[in-house]
């Protein structure tokens, strides 16, 4: 399955003096819908669209109550989800406060599967 791209010039981000260089970037061929996905998913099953709307949205609520709470969220052989912080350092443990965190990401660990499917891809320019 053949993955488009296009060039990008970017800067060297350790020194902008080097001269610019091209880089792939991946260009989505669209996207999906929540409502289609559902679709999708109910034509492989016996569960509605219906049914899996309403698992997802409660997976959802269950993702932001457990990661607010600091756990790793692991749905198997989906994946896994975690937080982690950036921010400014400080010089000794004793100097470091809390406001020098300026935010969070939530981060996402593919599975074997999703993982898998990252070494079959082939490239293609867009």
């Amino acid at each position: 399955m053949p993955v488009n791209y296009v060039l990008v010039e970017r800067p060297n981000p350790l020194d902008s003096a080097l001269p610019r260089k091209y880089y792939a970037q991946a260009k989505a061929s669209g996207s999906i819908p929540l409502k289609q996905l559902s679709k999708n998913m109910a034509a492989r099953c016996t569960v509605t669209s219906s049914d899996i709307l309403a698992v997802l949205d409660a997976l959802i609520q269950e993702m932001v109550a457990e990661l607010g709470e600091g756990r790793i969220v692991n749905l198997g052989d989906f994946g896994s989800f975690r937080l982690t912080l950036f921010g400014d350092g400080a010089g000794t443990e004793a100097q470091f406060n809390s406001g020098l965190i300026r935010g969070s990401r939530i981060v996402f660990r593919p599975g074997a599967e999703l993982k898998q499917m990252l070494s079959a891809l082939s490239y293609r320019k867009a």
